[in-house]
């Protein structure tokens, strides 16, 4: 019974996999397709990217009489080189369209490649601005979004109230935006990928593990930016009968 089941299992499990498979493909396709109807370089520029790469290669062929044996991996890197090339584009498309809308930081930052601890929203205010709490390697980055002089307030009432509990573990804060001395969406994540490492993966958990404790304290108000319309009356009702 028991090798029966464990069939049926992998045969389910590799359906699964085909039609995850699938679904990607389909879904880069139609990326591909609306990249390709806004931009109108896409197409030049992962088609000279192919040619140049595959014919660099195969030109060192030539070198040790190998060069038809190098022309396939010529061709391999010419598309891998035409596939970043896509990738760069879309997302720096989709950060173009993004930049400047309410949300658009933390989007960003859920996207974030590597071991980020993202909690979107820790402060706001009924105008949309809102700050961003992440615990990663450099310790704790605060990142605000919005009207750069109600976020300076925010972000030192949050960094604040969290000091209290982290102890000696670094705390940056900045802002999202294009003006001076504010990072541009687009360079969100490079921008922390810079932050120099000051903690370990152990001490993330525990500075974690303090934070929520720190959150659960509070009270149950919504996080994040309030309805607009919203009543405080009704609000503090609602926190007195809980």
């Amino acid at each position: 019974m028991a090798p029966k089941l464990d069939k049926a299992a992998a045969k389910e499990a590799k359906k699964q996999r085909r039609q995850a498979s699938r679904e990607r493909r389909s879904q880069i396709f139609e990326a591909f397709k609306m990249q390709r109807r806004e931009d109108r370089g896409l197409i030049p520029w992962m088609v000279g990217a192919l040619l140049v790469v595959a014919g660099a290669i195969f030109g060192l062929g030539f070198i040790w009489g190998l060069q038809w044996i190098f022309l396939p991996v010529g061709i391999a890197f010419g598309l891998l080189a035409a596939v970043i090339i896509f990738g760069r584009r879309v997302q720096r498309n989709v950060y173009r369209k993004a930049d400047g809308q309410p949300g658009a930081a933390g989007w960003a930052l859920e996207n974030l490649r590597g071991r980020w601890r993202v909690t979107n929203a820790v402060a706001g205010t009924t105008h949309l601005d809102a700050v961003h709490r992440v615990i990663g390697r450099p310790g704790i980055i605060l990142v605000g979004e919005g009207a750069p002089h109600r976020v300076k307030g925010l972000l030192g009432q949050e960094k604040k109230r969290i000091a209290r509990v982290v102890g000696d573990t670094p705390i940056y804060d900045l802002i999202v935006g294009n003006e001076e001395k504010q990072v541009p969406l687009s360079k969100l994540q490079t921008h922390m990928a810079k932050l120099p490492r000051n903690i370990t993966v152990a001490q993330m958990d525990v500075i974690e593990t303090r934070l929520s404790a720190l959150a659960n304290k509070g009270t149950a108000l919504p996080k994040g930016p309030m309805p607009q319309g919203a009543k405080m009356r009704s609000m503090q009702r609602t926190v007195r009968r809980r």
